[in-house]
């Protein structure tokens, strides 16, 4: 393993992009959104600009993943992105800031997601260059920490900002790019030596195509993670308006509650990530703790169709916390070992991150047609009840992979 100062920046850097990346989706687009169309237009709004924003991620993951693992030059494949997509994460958050129209926050995010993806794509392939593989769960779990206390204090930064729409968005951009800087200098990046070929441009549309029957594992892995997800941003893309529609909340309370909730929900997470991950990694097992904590994030979300309090949703926030901590601790470790191409992982993991970015791109857009059913208000009744069809089928497909125990 690397060294404590080395894992400590790793960590810091994971925990500074998603406080910048994840508080627009979470908490500070909806009140940005909010502001410009009102609470009754702001949940339709706020699905078209995140759907749109997150094809720019799905895009951007895999291509600059493979980009970086052909970068040339003396500052090595992955400090250049890591640097430059964090920056001009914060030149366009900034932009979101300013905008004053629904046109401009959907251009402004689209850019958004390019550049942090960019920098997201250099970043993870370091894990694949840095780690070795017997330590993968370990440090899946702790990437997993970092992560959410990154998505913790972007919900609690939202709520201490929540009047001051500059703030809101720069204090986390300026942390994103304290974080990956930071990470970016420490990193042992060595330049790659020999130039790689050139590619035609089908040749290069090709590297993006997975042959199922190939590599039958790792799509199955992909599909589980893209239905888990897209159930899980189901709810969080709408979480906040929830809390205004089904609880009774006004905007002030509806943000405070969503903090405490990320809070519960990540102290839960933080007491199980690392003995999962460190269990998994003593037992060599996968493929079981992916599919329990998944059927436990179905069980979760399925409960959330019939809470109608701040202490209800608490609870629920809790269990899919214990579930998130045991999923994370062991998914990223079980990619790492169905991965098709040893010699491209940034392309690999890029193509695999599009689980991520699809449903951040899907959710909201399907989700603002599931709260038009029925016409008589926001239907968070179907909204919940396909997002628990979602993970509960995510966790049905871990079952038939074979070549991970």
């Amino acid at each position: 393993m690397p060294r404590i100062p080395f894992l400590v920046a790793f960590g810091f850097a994971q925990f500074a992009l998603f406080v910048a990346l994840l508080g627009p989706v979470l908490v500070s687009m909806g009140i940005k959104l909010i502001s410009l169309v009102g609470e009754d237009d702001a949940p339709q709004a706020t699905g078209l600009v995140l759907g749109v924003g997150a094809i720019a991620a799905m895009i951007a993951n895999p291509v600059f993943g493979h980009i970086s693992d052909r970068t040339t030059g003396p500052l090595g494949r992955r400090r250049p992105w890591i640097i430059l997509g964090s920056v001009g994460l914060a030149v366009a958050l900034l932009a979101i800031a300013l905008a004053n129209s629904v046109v401009m926050l959907v251009i402004g995010w689209f850019v958004a997601q390019i550049l942090a993806n960019a920098a997201f794509a250099a970043y993870l392939a370091t894990i694949a260059d840095q780690i070795p593989p017997h330590r993968h769960a370990s440090i899946s779990g702790f990437v997993n920490v970092t992560q959410n206390l990154g998505i913790l204090a972007s919900t609690y930064i939202a709520s201490f900002f929540e009047s001051n729409l500059l703030a809101l968005f720069m204090v986390p951009a300026t942390i994103g790019v304290v974080g990956m800087t930071a990470y970016a200098i420490v990193l042992p990046d060595k330049p790659l030596t020999v130039k790689p070929p050139r590619q035609s441009a089908f040749g290069f549309l090709k590297l993006f195509w997975v042959n199922p029957r190939k590599h039958p594992d790792f799509v199955l892995v992909l599909l589980s993670r893209l239905l888990l997800f897209l159930g899980m941003y189901l709810f969080v893309t709408f979480r906040l308006f929830w809390m205004q529609d089904r609880v009774g909340l006004d905007l002030s309370s509806a943000t405070s509650a969503v903090a405490t909730g990320v809070l519960i929900y990540t102290i839960a997470l933080l007491a199980t990530s690392q003995i999962a991950g460190y269990i998994a990694d003593r037992l060599n097992r996968r493929k079981a703790p992916v599919f329990i904590s998944t059927m436990i994030f179905a069980i979760g979300t399925m409960f959330l169709i019939g809470v109608d309090t701040v202490a209800g949703f608490y609870i629920v926030e809790a269990v899919l916390g214990v579930a998130y901590g045991i999923y994370f601790a062991s998914d990223f470790a079980l990619v790492l070992a169905v991965l098709p191409d040893p010699n491209n992982v940034a392309k690999d993991l890029g193509v695999f991150n599009m689980a991520n970015a699809i449903p951040q791109s899907l959710a909201p857009l399907i989700g603002a047609v599931l709260l038009e059913v029925g016409g008589g208000g926001q239907n968070y009744t179907v909204l919940l009840g396909v997002a628990t069809v979602m993970v509960f089928l995510g966790a049905l497909a871990i079952i038939p992979i074979k070549s991970v125990r």
